[in-house]
């Protein structure tokens, strides 16, 4: 992102899914009863069979295999006298397992499920099962229960898949406390600690880490965590820092006060083009003077917040701004963008929104503005297709830290915890290993190998190995901007084409020794599928340059279907340390390449790659918000003309052979400052089929500093260079 405005730039202008709505009120009733009542007594054929098996002595794994395909299945058991639980099993190709640990030998398990078939939900009987005893397999038949697809007419939140705070599988984790440590750079903030003291702390540490010319590319690395209470504190935002709250809901911590971001130093000459790597995440705020201000850029989310007041997205002066992100949100005052170049909200609540330069992009968004693009520039839809909001580490009633797991949505409206409690689950941190100082690749490998789930604390860690992530809903939660630096050419991680897995908060900065990619999801030629429980990639950012001379060909590959990608920026650095940027440095060729089917991305940056910086070969691909600047560094033309023999490479490529793909709000920008002569034939590439559809799509010359001569295919005309945007509504 450029660092100054450009010259002669604009000036600031003021259905629910009835299986998923299901399986949450049978969880809900469950747990409230202990019990899942039957409503009616329907027959059914013999149409599944169930086991019990021991992968060690101490775990009992339930399978339940459907003749027909079940849209969920909850298992409810009893380990002796123990109270009963109520989970929802994950899908394993037909069959459906859940695994209790620990169990003791000998222990009885009284068990049966809850499932679906053709619509209708059915209870089996009850089942018994003796640890030790050496497994059971069985038949059986089921009454039915009239719970029909009743989703009643609300257009607020949209339930997930499970409801609660069960705790599903977490592997083989042992011997992890509830209440670890979390090294030197997690500051823990309890309102018994008084308000000066803690005001004392955030005031040293955001000395340390707002200076745009010093902070930026250091290695400082700090989260704020705020204990449920209320607390009269001014929180200004620097670089690398994570502000959040520990209540399972967003109102158990209340900041009187402001939590802003906005352009600090003398050297950002009024704007905020560089406020990248900061987040605020699960608290409230009233706002000192009734509005917060949070004028970022890139990589800042501002998630699950309750903004009692205004929300001001552009710097105190008025100066430029280029973000930014919100999910999970609500606004009771008014959202303005204002001097923001582009935005992207998702799933909340706003009083009212105003404001918007090029590109202003809504889904699943109450109090939205209407979709009038390009005039004002909003693009808006009232849903999300498929989302779910990011787990995040809370404090139970009993003091133990625990990491809740939002459910899946679909056709998502409003904030998930709006109308109450985050549908979700959640994990004991006894299941994860956290990293802090000292851990290397062989340790985090390790720990994964265990089954543990991983909590990265604020530091950069240096890999010299890949990191594997193989079981299926494996959580990597990061706080404080963790980074992962691949040295001697490794990838840094690798995830296996399996269920579930959720990564979030995470910086990959490239090493200086080329990796073909910095994270992989899915094998090649992966091609399950993963629609009832996707993985996600959250908060992921990548970075090619800047604080050393990266080199990475791919930053992102996706292989595995049905990934949800929600809020990623991958940057090839414009800007940073001396020696560190330049077209023969920093090399890499593309931000993200998608081969998996039904892939949906919502939220997505990707700047200044040599080729192609997106590839979309997976059919059915989504995206709702992208934002790209070409390279700013091109020396020639002959050095920037794609296989084809057109000038440059198109920010967001769909392959030829792709039939389906469906993209809203959409822009590329040009700033060719090394080389002015040079051009980018079009900003989007795409086949030319009516399975392919764009809206909202737009270019612009920042300041006439080079031109693309077409928005998408041959369609559009040549940027001008007064730094207006060239538009194209509907393609085809």
């Amino acid at each position: 992102m450029r660092r100054n405005p450009p010259p002669g730039g604009p000036r600031p202008r003021s259905y629910r899914r009835p299986a998923a709505l299901l399986a949450a009120l049978v969880l809900a009733l469950a747990g409230l009863l202990g019990l899942i009542g039957t409503a009616g007594s329907a027959s059914a054929a013999t149409d599944y069979t169930q086991s019990v098996s021991e992968p060690t002595p101490t775990q009992a794994k339930f399978t339940f295999t459907p003749t027909s395909p079940a849209g969920y299945v909850i298992l409810h058991y009893q380990a002796g006298t123990a109270t009963q639980q109520n989970v929802q099993m994950a899908a394993s190709g037909s069959s459906w397992t859940y695994t209790v640990s620990p169990v003791s030998a000998g222990t009885v398990l009284t068990y049966s499920f809850t499932y679906t078939r053709n619509g209708p939900q059915y209870d089996t009987p009850q089942f018994t099962y003796t640890q030790g005893s050496g497994g059971t397999t069985g038949t059986g038949t089921s009454t039915g229960t009239t719970s029909g697809t009743s989703t009643g007419t609300s257009t607020g939140t949209s339930s997930g898949s499970t409801g609660g705070t069960t705790t599903p599988p977490g592997g083989n984790c042992t011997g992890q406390s509830d209440t670890p440590d979390f090294g030197p750079n997690v500051h823990v903030f309890d309102p018994s600690m008084g308000n000066a003291a803690i005001q004392a702390q955030l005031d040293a540490q955001f000395s340390q880490m707002k200076d745009t010319a010093t902070a930026q590319f250091s290695e400082n690395r700090v989260a704020d965590l705020f204990k449920p209470g209320t607390y009269n504190v001014e929180d200004n935002v620097g670089f690398y820092t994570s502000v959040a709250g520990l209540g399972q809901n967003p109102d158990q911590v209340t900041i009187n006060g402001d939590v802003t971001v906005d352009a600090f130093n003398a050297s950002d000459a009024g704007n905020a083009t560089q406020n990248f790597w900061r987040s605020a995440e699960n608290l409230a705020i009233d706002p000192s003077s009734g509005t917060d201000r949070w004028a970022v850029a890139q990589a800042a989310p501002f998630r699950r917040i309750d903004v009692h007041g205004n929300l001001a997205l552009y710097p105190a002066g008025y100066g430029w701004a280029s973000g930014g992100y919100i999910a999970d949100t609500k606004v009771t005052g008014q959202a303005a963008s204002v001097s923001q170049q582009q935005w992207y909200t998702r799933d909340s609540n706003l009083g009212s929104w105003a404001g918007g330069v090029w590109n202003m992009v809504f889904s699943g968004v109450s109090g939205a503005p209407a979709g009038t693009f390009p005039n004002p520039p909003e693009t808006t839809l009232g849903t999300t297709p498929v989302s779910r909001d990011v787990p995040y580490l809370y404090l139970d009633g009993s003091g133990a830290y625990r990491v809740f797991l939002p459910s899946l949505r679909q056709n998502a409206s409003g904030a998930s915890w709006a109308n109450g409690s985050t549908p979700g689950t959640s994990l004991p941190m006894s299941r994860f290993y956290v990293v802090k100082a000292g851990d290397t690749a062989a340790t985090i490998n390790s720990a994964l190998a265990a089954g543990c789930n991983l909590f990265v604390t604020p530091g950069v860690y240096h890999l010299s190995q890949t990191l594997q992530v193989n079981r299926a809903g494996t959580v990597v939660l990061g706080i404080g901007y963790p980074t992962f630096v691949p040295d001697g050419g490794v990838n840094a991680m690798q995830v296996a084409d399996v269920d579930g897995v959720r990564l979030k908060g995470l910086l990959f900065d490239a090493g200086t020794t080329n990796s073909q990619a910095l994270l992989t999801l899915g094998p090649s030629g992966s091609a399950a599928s993963h629609a009832s429980d996707p993985s996600s990639i959250q908060d992921v950012f990548f970075r090619i340059g800047g604080e050393r001379a990266g080199r990475a060909t791919t930053s992102l590959v996706v292989n595995s279907d049905n990934t949800l990608i929600d809020h990623i920026w991958a940057w090839r650095a414009d800007h940073g340390n001396s020696g560190t940027v330049g077209w023969g440095t920093n090399t890499a060729d593309t931000g993200l390449v998608v081969n998996g089917d039904n892939v949906l991305a919502t939220g997505l940056f990707v700047e200044h790659y040599q080729k192609y910086e997106v590839i979309w070969n997976g059919n059915g691909g989504r995206t709702i918000f992208f934002q790209n600047e070409n390279p700013y560094d091109p020396p020639s033309q002959a050095a920037w003309t794609n296989p084809a023999g057109r000038n440059g490479y198109a920010a967001y490529k769909v392959a030829d052979g792709v039939t389906s793909h469906e993209a809203w709000g959409l822009g590329s920008y040009c700033y060719f400052n090394v080389n002015p002569a040079v051009n980018n034939y079009h900003a989007f590439e795409v086949p030319s089929t009516s399975g392919v559809r764009f809206h909202s799509a737009l270019t612009v010359s920042l300041g006439g500093v080079g031109t693309i001569s077409h928005v998408i295919n041959d369609t559009g005309a040549v940027t001008p260079s007064d730094t207006t945007p060239v538009n194209v509504v509907n393609f085809p």
